[in-house]
C-alpha cells in the first residue's frame, strides 16, 4: 500500500504537470477542466492511501478493513480519475461509465476507513 500510495503521488504530480503545461493548448476548457478534476481526486487520495499504509504497519496485523479500504481508493483512482483523464483526451464514450463506478470505489474505501475507525472486525483481547 506505501508504494502504491507513492506511485498515486508520483503520477498525480506528472499528469497534473502535463495538463497545466503540456496539453494546456491541445484540450478545450471543458476538457482541461475534467483534466483538472481527475488531478484533484488523484493527489487528494495519494495521501489518504498514504496514511492508511502507515495506520495499516502501525497496527499488526493490519485490520483486513485497513487493507480494502486501500485497495478500493486505489482502484477508485484508477476508474475514476483514469476515465476522466482518457475522456478529457478525447476517448469515446465508453469510459463514461466507468467514471461513477470509480466514484464508487471511492465512497466504498471511505465508509471502510470509517468502519475501521469505529472498531468494526476488531478483535476483543
Amino acid at each position: 500500500m506505501l508504494i502504491a500510495a507513492a506511485l498515486l503521488g508520483i503520477t498525480g504530480v506528472v499528469l497534473g504537470a502535463l495538463g497545466a503545461h503540456a496539453l494546456r493548448g491541445d484540450l478545450t476548457p471543458a476538457a482541461l477542466g475534467t483534466w483538472q478534476t481527475a488531478v484533484l481526486y488523484h493527489l487528494i487520495h495519494a495521501p489518504a492511501v498514504l496514511a492508511i499504509a502507515l495506520a495499516a504497519r502501525a497496527s499488526a496485523p493490519a485490520p483486513a478493513l485497513l487493507r480494502w479500504a486501500g485497495l478500493c481508493l486505489v482502484l477508485g483512482v484508477l476508474l475514476f480519475s483514469g476515465s476522466l483523464y482518457l475522456l478529457a483526451l478525447g476517448a469515446g464514450g465508453l469510459f463514461g461509465p466507468i467514471t461513477p463506478l470509480g466514484g464508487l470505489f471511492l465512497i466504498a474505501g471511505w465508509a471502510l476507513v470509517l468502519l475501521a475507525g469505529l472498531g468494526v472486525g476488531r478483535r476483543a483481547s
